[in-house]
C-alpha cells in the first residue's frame, strides 16, 4: 500500500483523508516538516509516498493524476508531491531541506509539500489539470471559493473525456470512443484490468478468424461483427488504462503485440474460408501481411531516426503539414487516407460480411499500397528538406531494426567499404535483384546467386553508423526483400500448403521485428545478440530460403518452410515472453504509448 503524509494542521470537515484512502493511500498526519521526515523514514523503501498539505482543496481526479500515475517516479500538483521507490532518496533529501528551512523560520508550516517539490533534484512530472481544481487556500474565504470551484466542475466527466486518446482516427473518434469510454468505466468499477480487456479483444478476434474460416456467408457476417467488437475492446483497454491510470510495460507490449496477432490471424481465417469455397487467396493474405508490416516498419524507422532530433519539424514539408492541420477537414482526411487501424478494420469487417475474401484482400492491398506511398513520400520529403542531426541512439535503433545477422557482420569485417552512400545504393540494388530473380527464375540457382549478392551488399551497411538523411529507409527495405522473397518463392513452388507455410514463417519473423520495436520504444534496447544470431539475421534467412527452394522439391520445400517457421517462432516467442514477464516482475517503468494510430 502507498502512504500519504498530511502536513500541517487538519481542517475540520475536510474530505481529504477519505479521498486519499479511496486512491489506495494509508494516511498519516505530521505536524511539521520534521515530523514528516520521521514518518517518511518509517515507510518501507519500496513503497510510494506522498506529501499532501492538510489544507488541500481539489478534485479527487486531480489527486489521482498527481499522485498515482505509475509512469513517473516523481510528480507534483499544487499542495501535493509524490515519489516512487526510485525517487525516494531525492524526496528524503528535499524534505530534509524543507525541514531545515522550517526550523529556521523561513518556511511557514502547512506548505511543506510545495517546498519539497521545488527542492527535488530529480525529474518531476506536473500533470496538466485543465479545469480540475488543486490548490491550498490560505484563509476561510479562499477555501469556500475553492470548494465552490470544485462543485462547479464534474471531474468524472473530465476523467471520461480524457480517457480517450488525444489523437486518433476518424472512425475511432466518432464511431467507437463515444461509447467505449463507458465500457472502460464499467470495467474499472468491477476491478478489471486493461490486460484482461486486451486478452478478451484477442480472443474475440481469434473467434472472428474462426468464423471466417468456415467459408459460409453466415460465418463471414459473424466474423465481420466480431472483428468490430474486438476493435471496440481494443479501444476500451487503452481507455481503461487512462481512466484508472493502470499503465505497465507488460500492458503496452500486450496491446501492441496482440493488435498485430489479431489482424494477421484474421487474414489467415479469410484465406482458410476462401479455400473452403474453392478460391486460393493465400498469396493475397501473405501479401497483405507483408505490405502492412513494411508500412509499420516505415513508421517505426522514421520515428526512431528523428525521436532525438531538434530539427524534426523544421522542414518546408512539415511547415506545409502544419498549415493543413489548421484546416479542420484536412486533418481528418489525412488521418483517414493512411488507413489507421480503425478505418482498416472497419473496411475489412464490412467487406468480409458483404463480399468475398478475394475482394476484401484486393481492396485492402490497394488501400494499404496507396497509404504506404503517401506516408513514405511525405517522410522522404521531410528528410531531404531539413537539416537534422542523427544521434548515436537513433543510429543504434536503426541498426537494431535492420536486423543484420552473422553473415552481414562477417562481410563487414572482411570487405569493409569506405563509401557509405555507395553501400546504401548497393543495398537497394541487391534487394531489387533478389526479388526480381525470385520472380523471374523462381526456385533456381540464379536466385541463390542474387541472394549471395544481397548478403554481400547488405553486409556493407553494417560498417557505417546509420546517420544519413534517408537511412531510416533501410529497415523497411530489408523487410520487403526478405518477406517478398519468401512470398514469391512459396507462390512459385505451386504446391498445396507452401503459401500457408510461408505465411507462418513471415508471421514468426514479423513478430521478432515488432518485438524489437517495442523494446526500443520502452528504452529496453534490442533483443539480445544471440537471438539475432540464432535466427540468422534478415540476410541469412533470405539466403537460406533461396537455397532450400533451389535444393528441394516443391513438397519438401513446403515441409522445410514449415519447420523453419516453427523453429523461429519457438525461439523468438520463448525469449520474448521470458523478457517481458521478467521485466514486469522486476517493476520495469510503466509505459503507455499514445503514438500514431497503428
Amino acid at each position: 500500500m502507498s502512504t500519504a503524509i498530511l502536513t500541517g494542521q487538519p481542517v475540520p470537515g475536510s474530505s481529504l483523508e477519505g479521498d486519499l484512502r479511496s486512491l489506495g493511500f494509508d494516511v498519516r498526519a505530521a505536524t511539521d516538516a520534521a515530523d514528516a521526515e520521521t514518518l517518511l523514514a518509517a515507510v518501507p523503501a519500496d513503497q510510494r509516498v506522498a506529501l499532501v498539505d492538510a489544507r488541500f482543496v481539489g478534485h479527487v481526479h486531480a489527486l489521482r493524476l498527481g499522485l498515482t500515475d505509475p509512469r513517473f517516479d516523481a510528480a507534483a500538483i499544487p499542495g501535493a508531491v509524490t515519489a516512487r521507490s526510485a525517487a525516494r532518496p531525492a524526496l528524503a533529501r528535499a524534505l530534509h531541506t524543507a525541514s531545515a528551512e522550517a526550523s529556521n523560520g523561513s518556511v511557514v508550516v502547512g506548505i511543506v509539500a510545495d517546498r519539497v517539490a521545488e527542492a527535488l533534484d530529480t525529474d518531476l512530472h506536473r500533470p496538466e489539470l485543465g479545469e480540475l481544481v488543486a490548490e491550498v487556500p490560505r484563509d476561510p474565504q479562499a477555501r469556500n471559493e475553492a470548494r465552490q470551484s470544485v462543485a462547479s466542475v464534474d471531474d468524472e466527466a473530465i476523467r471520461l473525456r480524457t480517457a480517450v486518446k488525444s489523437r486518433d482516427g476518424f472512425f475511432t473518434t466518432y464511431c467507437i470512443s463515444p461509447y467505449s469510454r463507458y465500457i472502460a468505466r464499467w470495467c474499472a468499477r468491477r476491478g478489471m484490468t486493461p490486460n484482461q480487456v486486451t486478452t478478451a479483444s484477442l480472443i474475440t478476434a481469434l473467434i472472428a478468424a474462426g468464423c471466417a474460416a468456415t467459408g459460409t456467408r453466415a460465418g463471414f457476417v459473424a466474423a465481420g461483427l466480431l472483428l468490430l467488437f474486438s476493435f471496440v475492446l481494443d479501444c476500451t483497454d487503452g481507455q481503461l488504462a487512462r481512466y484508472s491510470l493502470q499503465y505497465s510495460t507488460l500492458g503496452a507490449w500486450l496491446d501492441a503485440t496482440f493488435d498485430r496477432a489479431k489482424e494477421y490471424a484474421y487474414y489467415a481465417g479469410l484465406a482458410l474460408g476462401a479455400a473452403r469455397g474453392g478460391d486460393d487467396v493465400w498469396a493475397l493474405a501473405l501479401a497483405a501481411m507483408v505490405l502492412q508490416t513494411c508500412r509499420h516498419v516505415v513508421d517505426f524507422s522514421f520515428n526512431e531516426a528523428n525521436v532525438d532530433s531538434a530539427a524534426a519539424n523544421t522542414s518546408p514539408t512539415a511547415a506545409l503539414s502544419g498549415k493543413l492541420d489548421s484546416v479542420g477537414w484536412t486533418v481528418w482526411l489525412r488521418r483517414m487516407i493512411v488507413l489507421p487501424i480503425g478505418e482498416r478494420w472497419a473496411m475489412i469487417a464490412v467487406l468480409t460480411a458483404l463480399t468475398t475474401p478475394r475482394i476484401t484482400f484486393y481492396v485492402l492491398l490497394i488501400g494499404c499500397a496507396f497509404a504506404a506511398c503517401y506516408t513514405t513520400a511525405g517522410r522522404v520529403l521531410r528528410s531531404v528538406t531539413r537539416k537534422a542531426q542523427r544521434t548515436d541512439r537513433a543510429a543504434q535503433a536503426l541498426a537494431d531494426l535492420a536486423d543484420s545477422g552473422p553473415l552481414a557482420e562477417l562481410v563487414s569485417r572482411v570487405m569493409p567499404s569506405p563509401y557509405p552512400v555507395l553501400t546504401r545504393l548497393f543495398a537497394l540494388i541487391g534487394a531489387v535483384l533478389v526479388l526480381l530473380a525470385a520472380w523471374v527464375d523462381g526456385p533456381g540457382w540464379s536466385t541463390v546467386v542474387c541472394a549471395v549478392v544481397y548478403v554481400l551488399v547488405s553486409g556493407g551497411v553494417v560498417v557505417h553508423p546509420l546517420k544519413g538523411a534517408l537511412d531510416w529507409l533501410l529497415p523497411p527495405l530489408f523487410r520487403a526483400a526478405e518477406y517478398g522473397t519468401v512470398l514469391i518463392l512459396a507462390a512459385e513452388a505451386d504446391v498445396n500448403g507452401a503459401l500457408p507455410a510461408a505465411f507462418g514463417l513471415v508471421a514468426a519473423v514479423a513478430y521478432h521485428h515488432y518485438d524489437t520495436v517495442y523494446r526500443i520504444r520502452g528504452n529496453a534496447g534490442a533483443p539480445p545478440h544471440w537471438l539475432v544470431r540464432a535466427i540468422g539475421g534478415q540476410e541469412g534467412r533470405t539466403l537460406l530460403v533461396t537455397v532450400l527452394a533451389a535444393l528441394l522439391a516443391a513438397e519438401d520445400f513446403k515441409v522445410a518452410l514449415t519447420a523453419l517457421a516453427v523453429a523461429v517462432a519457438l525461439v523468438v516467442l520463448f525469449e520474448s515472453i521470458r523478457y517481458w514477464v521478467t521485466a514486469h516482475r522486476r517493476g520495469a517503468p510503466a509505459v503507455h504509448d499514445e503514438g500514431e494510430p497503428a
